[in-house]
């Protein structure tokens, strides 16, 4: 013979709540190891990424991290050259880029007269898009010419795909792979915000959608 429960019911906002934390849980937990969350403020990514485009990152792909202070508890793999990486910006910490890697450690990278070298060999790349006609010399900055350099260990060298307009390795140095949040893996919603006129144009908001660049896997 079964013996009953002696323990109480569970209340109805008992229930709720507990359902809410766990729901709550389980969100910050997706976001600080999984999947987060990213939008594109600025123009240094184009044509790949476009100002308004709305993206997911995949935080798990390079391990599981520590929040904060990004050291790996269990690694899984490293950025690769290519890969289009979110990041802690060096100089601000609290703010996040995103670029491409373009070389990784022990890499040997070098620019001249805007073209990519990496280990002494041309990188085709029909990603990148020059604005500006002008090429700048070393002396001036090192937009276009940049003298050798190797990636030390446990650090990647990054630049946007907007090659004339990108604030990125070529300025302010090297990323620390423990600055890295994921890699940018497709775009859930993008609209045109630098056109969006705003005010009662709100009407017909949908207008400035971008429905084909939804679901666009980045590459």
């Amino acid at each position: 013979m079964e013996k009953k429960s002696t323990a109480p019911p569970k209340g109805r906002l008992r229930e709720n709540i507990e359902a809410i934390v766990i729901a709550v849980l389980l969100a910050l937990f997706i976001r600080a190891f999984v999947v987060q969350a990213f939008k594109i403020p600025s123009g240094s990514m184009k044509e790949t990424l476009q100002i308004g485009d709305h993206i997911l990152v995949n935080k798990f792909i390079y391990g599981i991290k520590l929040p904060l202070i990004g050291t790996p508890l269990i690694p899984i793999s490293r950025p690769e050259r290519k890969d289009i990486v979110v990041f802690r910006y060096p100089e601000d910490p609290d703010k996040d880029f995103i670029k491409r890697t373009v070389a990784v450690e022990g890499d040997t990278v070098a620019i001249r007269d805007k073209q990519l070298f990496v280990n002494g060999s041309v990188v085709e790349e029909n990603y990148a898009i020059y604005k500006d006609p002008r090429v700048l010399p070393k002396a001036f900055q090192p937009r276009d010419n940049m003298d050798p350099i190797t990636v030390p260990p446990g650090k990647i060298f990054v630049m946007g795909d907007n090659r004339d307009h990108s604030y990125d390795s070529r300025f302010w140095g090297f990323v620390d792979l423990r600055d890295v949040k994921g890699e940018a893996f497709i775009i859930y919603w993008s609209w045109d915000k630098e056109h969006f006129p705003g005010g009662a144009q709100w009407l017909s908001f949908w207008r400035w959608v971008r429905w084909d660049r939804i679901g666009t896997i980045i590459s």
